[in-house]
């Protein structure tokens, strides 16, 4: 059961804010200053998922159904939130971290997969394995696997599946009507969208390694700043793994609690901030795309 209130006042104040800004930049600062409300209207779109991931965690309030009902509007058009709920929860099996096949949010492969993979799709997937082009190609990437695999299972007659995309639909149409009477016009909020998920890619860029033991595979970006606001505190991921239902504002005060515990806890798997992550990463790999600790024959 979650810990806490039986209402979590900021993270409900912070959906009404994110909404709030999203109109505001759709509107009145995109009329007022174009690239100002672009760029504002990137930043609520990432937070709105950011905000998602607390909701399917069981927050602000007890009761999901009330939950669900706060991120409702699909501003971010992508994902289905029911999609993202389930498969993020199955993520959380952390004894399968990083697995290929039963790691939902993974980004290796099988050995034995990549070794018959053509030459174009392994130079492309590397590339995905920097933090360039895990921003610049890894939304598309992913929405394109997400598309072609629930297409699949509905036609296979999964139902909870295409509700899922009913829902989401659904919660498109007032976000549609909304766009037809603000200022920004419909293709730059497609490509504010895209870079909400770029954004996004940052975070989940090394959230996890693959490690001999599950509790060495969740990091911690110590650094707090704007992009740690965004992500809600993951950057404390070793926190949010060992502790999935504490509220965002909790994290950071738990880890400075218990910092060298968490840190002997995931091995000492950490990075001073995004922007060392930045230097190191932005045109080089950080893991190989075949996973090291699966047998490659």
């Amino acid at each position: 059961m979650r810990e806490g209130r039986e209402i979590e006042w900021p993270t409900l104040a912070l959906v009404a804010l994110c909404y709030g800004v999203w109109m505001l930049a759709t509107t009145v600062l995109y009329a007022a200053f174009p690239p100002l409300g672009f760029v504002v209207l990137v930043l609520a779109i990432t937070l709105h998922s950011s905000l998602q991931h607390e909701v399917l965690h069981g927050h602000p309030f007890r009761n999901t159904a009330l939950n669900e009902a706060l991120v409702f509007f699909s501003i971010g058009l992508a994902y289905p939130y029911g999609r993202f709920r389930d498969l993020h929860l199955a993520h959380h099996r952390d004894e399968f971290l990083t697995d290929p096949y039963d790691d939902p949010e993974s980004n290796f492969l099988d050995p034995k997969v990549w070794a018959v993979l053509p030459r174009w799709k392994r130079v492309m997937l590397r590339a995905n394995n920097t933090l360039l082009g895990r921003m610049l190609i890894g939304p598309a990437l992913s929405v394109i696997a997400l598309v072609r695999g629930d297409t699949r299972a509905i036609l296979g007659g999964d139902r909870a599946i295409l509700r899922d995309w009913a829902l989401h639909f659904a919660g498109m149409v007032p976000v549609i009507l909304w766009l037809r009477a603000a200022e920004v016009p419909w293709w730059l909020y497609l490509i504010a969208a895209y870079l909400g998920l770029s954004i996004l890619k940052i975070r989940t860029f090394l959230e996890h390694r693959a490690h001999d033991m599950a509790r060495g595979r969740s990091v911690v970006v110590e650094g707090q700043g704007l992009l740690s606001f965004l992500f809600l505190n993951n950057s404390f991921h070793v926190v949010h793994h060992a502790k999935p239902k504490v509220a965002w504002y909790k994290l950071p005060a738990l880890y400075a609690e218990s910092r060298e515990e968490y840190l002997r806890r995931n091995d000492g798997y950490r990075y001073g901030s995004y922007g060392e992550i930045f230097r190191k990463y932005l045109f080089r790999t950080k893991d190989p795309v075949p996973h090291p600790l699966r047998p490659s024959e």
